[in-house]
């Protein structure tokens, strides 16, 4: 009951940011272990398993957004600087625009502990990303891994 309660919730906070604010920005980050390995997160209050990212805030840049959501995500530490990859429009959102970076080497500095955002975190092979991965995780994974050539809509 709680978790569907916590669905709702977040459902509604983003219905309410897409009614207050005509165009949103967000980041993605792909994030790779040395093994080679990607980061995704799965959140309490939606389902699926997604690149580690969120809103850039008033007064950030992109790349601090990235810094930061990989921090508050996944305590993930970037060991190299993250770079730009592709600028995308997520339809789905209205007028939401995606920045997707890529960190080729990253480390968890300590487990994330569940909460009221992020229910599970983790490494997981290109090849055999988690049941419940999005479409689009999977897409902008196997597109990034081909060599880019990345579409305009996320």
């Amino acid at each position: 009951m709680k978790a569907l309660a916590q669905r709702w919730l977040g459902r509604g906070l983003r219905r309410w940011a897409l009614l207050s604010r005509p165009m949103t920005l967000g980041v993605r980050l792909l994030a790779f272990d040395e093994a080679g390995r990607v980061f995704l997160v799965r959140h309490s209050y939606r389902d699926g398993w997604y690149l580690p990212g969120g809103a850039v805030d008033v007064g950030e840049t992109a790349l601090a957004a990235a810094r930061r959501e990989a921090a508050e995500e996944g305590h993930l530490q970037c060991l190299t600087e993250p770079r730009l990859l592709a600028v995308f429009y997520n339809r789905r959102e209205a007028r939401d625009h995606v920045l997707l970076y890529r960190c080729d080497r990253a480390r968890q500095v300590k487990p994330r502990r569940p909460d009221r955002e992020i229910a599970e975190t983790g490494f997981f092979a290109p090849d055999a990303l988690p049941e419940g991965a999005t479409p689009a995780t999977r897409r902008r994974i196997a597109e990034d891994l081909a060599g880019g050539g990345f579409p305009e809509d996320w």
